[in-house]
């Protein structure tokens, strides 16, 4: 599932109106959204992404974010960046702007975080049950 110019295309209209609208885009409805700009593994350029997360209930430091990439057998350009570079990572939620460091999850915490999520978004269970890969879940620290 490559980045074509549709795909480029939504993105860019979802980011648009995310930061026209303190943080809101309707394609998402009431689901939490927050922009997440990685530095590129290969080039080292910024990329923004808009992906869903779920926010930690006893953490308000922490958000955890989902390598989906809606089901498909490969992983998102994004979580490869936040291997590469898990300390350049800005994340943009509301009005917001933070840095934050990126943290892959480990089992058995990978597992009930992305429960969680699937339980609150059906979507994410489809996701899983649509590859054949275990989707990472990702732990974003924000910083002051």
């Amino acid at each position: 599932m490559a980045n074509d110019d549709s795909t480029l295309s939504f993105n860019e209209k979802i980011i648009e109106e995310f930061r026209a609208n303190g943080g809101r885009a309707a394609a998402f409805g009431d689901a939490p959204l927050l922009l997440l700009t990685t530095k590129g593994a290969k080039t080292g350029k910024e990329h923004t992404s808009p992906v869903m997360y779920l926010g930690d209930e006893h953490d308000s430091t922490l958000v955890y974010v989902f390598a989906s990439y809606a089901g498909a057998d490969v992983n998102p350009a994004w979580y490869y960046n936040l291997l590469a570079n898990p300390y350049d990572v800005i994340v943009e939620v509301g009005v917001e702007t933070i840095s934050a460091t990126a943290e892959v999850l480990d089992e058995p915490r990978r597992s009930a975080i992305y429960a969680e999520q699937a339980k609150r978004f059906p979507g994410f269970a489809e996701y899983q049950d649509k590859t054949t890969r275990t989707i990472p879940v990702v732990e974003l620290k924000l910083h002051d």
